[in-house]
């Protein structure tokens, strides 16, 4: 299986600085905006951001949680196995709120429409807005979009966008497969 290199760990550093430069061009001081990171992947993404926005600008007390969709997918029972459910870490309401949904890679849209659903348990945010590292355009299955994105990519459908973190990969990077 070959694989070819996206983006290595510097160019990840920065489009997440850049990213969440962003995000405080439009959102400033984040009184009435959450993070909510869509399991497993995006939580490492949305911890990356929170991270640069607190310790690199200075922006205080930023929420985050994570959010599993695992049982909200319209795929969850095709599978031959049975799916592992992740953890959702949620402690705050989101009635009200600006919610920002972070994901690592958004392919066909099912995922976030998923993320749709499952955040209602949580209350009605005053509006959802969309964050991924790649965007895998051409792939959607539904009309979603991001409103902020670090990469754009045109894979073929064969082909998988994979990316690695340092917290559990031992590396940050982005590759073609």
């Amino acid at each position: 299986m070959s694989h070819k290199i996206l983006l290595t760990a510097r160019e990840v550093d920065i489009i997440l600085h850049r990213l969440a430069c962003q995000l405080i061009e439009k959102h400033l001081d984040f009184s009435e905006t959450v993070l909510i990171g869509i399991q497993p992947r995006g939580s490492f993404v949305a911890r990356r951001i929170k991270q640069i926005l607190e310790s690199e600008y200075n922006v205080p007390q930023i929420k985050l949680g994570l959010l599993d969709i695992t049982f909200f997918r319209d795929d969850f029972r095709r599978g031959d196995k049975p799916l592992e459910a992740n953890k959702t870490e949620i402690d705050f309401i989101v009635e009200n709120k600006k919610v920002i949904f972070i994901d690592d890679v958004l392919y066909t849209g099912r995922s976030i429409r998923s993320a749709l659903t499952a955040i209602q348990s949580f209350g009605r945010p005053s509006e959802i807005e969309l964050l991924v590292l790649i965007d895998r355009r051409f792939s959607r299955h539904l009309p979603i979009q991001p409103d902020y994105r670090g990469r754009q990519v045109d894979a073929i459908n064969n082909e998988k966008v994979r990316v690695s973190w340092k917290e559990n990969e031992g590396e940050d990077s982005v590759y073609i497969v």
